[in-house]
């Protein structure tokens, strides 16, 4: 078998507006949302530290409560999804206003 080797989407000439960029924040938010729903639909709670045995995971808090670095990682991975849809020729605009 050969080694994985990770192809992700070419998006180092992709430039996003501003008002795109900005729902990475809310997007890292909902994606840490959606993670910790099924981890806990999976039996898992918070516990200070990972154990897989017992499903604990320090990480099921609140987005806000998590450390600079683990919402960095979720950021991270919502720009990337938005500089991907584009570089896929699909456009992101808003179309009407959102409370989200």
């Amino acid at each position: 078998m050969k080694p994985f080797e990770p192809k992700p989407i070419d998006t180092t000439g992709i430039h996003l507006t501003d008002d795109v960029v900005k729902l990475t924040e809310s997007l890292a938010k909902n994606a840490h949302n959606v993670w910790a729903r099924l981890r806990m639909a999976n039996g898992w709670r918070f516990g200070h530290e990972r154990n897989d045995a017992r499903k604990e995971h320090p990480s099921l808090v609140p987005y806000d409560e998590l450390t600079e670095s683990e919402k960095e990682y979720d950021r991270s991975l919502a720009l990337e999804t938005l500089k991907a849809i584009v570089a896929l020729g699909y456009q992101i605009r808003k179309t009407k206003s959102s409370d989200g």
